[in-house]
């Protein structure tokens, strides 16, 4: 119910920002009426994408193919939103202008729209060029464990985050030959049953001292609870507020769920619960997967907190919105406490297959 109520508004977003971009910016073009309609008819058919892009995400009758056009009408959408935001800015300079002939304010606002459109076709296609580059491989320098850890983060499987693609992060994860794997959350991000032989793809990971999963904000919009009765029969420890301890590294691993689950009544996370089997004399290493757990913190000072969730801002200036609700972006940060948190710029992404100024990532932890 929660998920059919998010994607109604997201929808109803996307049609307001549709109408508000045809009657702001197509309707006051100084171009002939034939290119108006061309471009009315072109907004049209993103709003149906965007539509569609819905419908798949949640179905079986779109192609592959067909999909990817769709997710990226989500993106155009996107930059739609900044074109009208930056348009009213130029709108407003222009009622600025005294004593300017009309002729002049035709030139000046033709060649203002010509370099939006042109600086907006650019924009998308560095951001779809960028979002089909292969994670990296990041080598984060902490400098606190003799062990090296790989996360990945943020995988989303489910839409265009297929199988194949789980099967090739598994190989660059085990060509790392690390000691511990994480996964900070939003693995899953469509209903288990359609993803199931995607997700066993991960019990092939090589980690001399496990595998360790929590939760993201995503798993909860999809039958969480299935989620993690499926996982439990893998080889893959899920951490719901709990710890475990690999003595040979004099280690504690704890791992929360989600700050969703305040929202959703379930699951809720308890760093009380999740510390109180930890032995007193390892080092702690948190799994968390939104960076604002750390206001979570209590009293609690792990050495390394692991975190996901914000895709690094995934496309440019989204980062900017993200910092309002996370403290931290993206890589490797001090805390006041003296713990020390990494934010995965996520190994997937969510939404239009786009990347602007935020590299997919496998970190890989020494």
């Amino acid at each position: 119910m929660r998920t059919y109520l998010f994607f109604s508004v997201f929808l109803l977003f996307f049609f307001a920002l549709h109408y508000l971009f045809y009657s702001r910016v197509i309707k006051k073009l100084l171009v002939s009426d034939k290119t108006k309609k061309v471009l009315t008819i072109l907004l049209g058919f993103n709003f149906i994408s965007n539509i569609f892009y819905v419908l798949g995400r949640y179905t079986e009758f779109v192609s592959a193919s067909l999909y990817y056009l769709f997710s990226i009408s989500i993106g155009i959408s996107f930059v739609l939103l900044l074109y009208l935001v930056v348009h009213e800015f130029i709108h407003l300079f222009h009622k600025t202008l005294k004593n300017v002939d009309q002729s002049k304010r035709d030139f000046i606002k033709k060649s203002g729209d010509g370099m939006m459109l042109a600086l907006s076709a650019g924009y998308v296609s560095t951001a779809v060029y960028e979002g089909t580059k292969e994670p990296v491989i990041n080598i984060v320098k902490v400098s606190l464990f003799d062990f090296s850890i790989v996360q990945i983060s943020d995988l989303h499987i489910g839409g265009l985050i297929d199988r194949e693609f789980v099967k090739h992060s598994v190989e660059k994860i085990n060509s790392l030959k690390a000691d511990i794997v994480v996964i900070t959350g939003d693995l899953i991000d469509t209903k288990i049953e359609a993803v199931k032989e995607a997700v066993l793809e991960l019990i092939h990971i090589r980690s001399k001292y496990g595998i360790y999963y929590i939760l993201g904000n995503h798993e909860y919009f999809h039958n969480p609870l299935e989620i993690i009765t499926f996982m439990k029969e893998t080889n893959i420890k899920l951490l719901l507020n709990e710890s475990v301890a690999i003595d040979e590294l004099k280690l504690n691993i704890v791992g929360v769920t989600d700050l969703f689950g305040y929202r959703a009544n379930l699951l809720e996370p308890n760093i009380d619960k999740a510390f109180q089997e930890c032995n007193t004399g390892y080092k702690t290493i948190l799994l968390a997967h939104q960076p604002k757990f750390i206001e979570e913190l209590k009293g609690y000072n792990p050495e390394l907190i692991l975190s996901g969730h914000t895709h690094g801002g995934q496309i440019w200036p989204f980062n900017h919105l993200v910092k309002l609700q996370q403290p931290y972006v993206k890589g490797l940060h001090k805390l006041p406490n003296g713990s020390t948190i990494y934010v995965n710029s996520g190994i997937g992404f969510w939404g239009p297959p786009m990347r602007l100024h935020s590299q997919a990532e496998i970190a890989y932890i020494i």
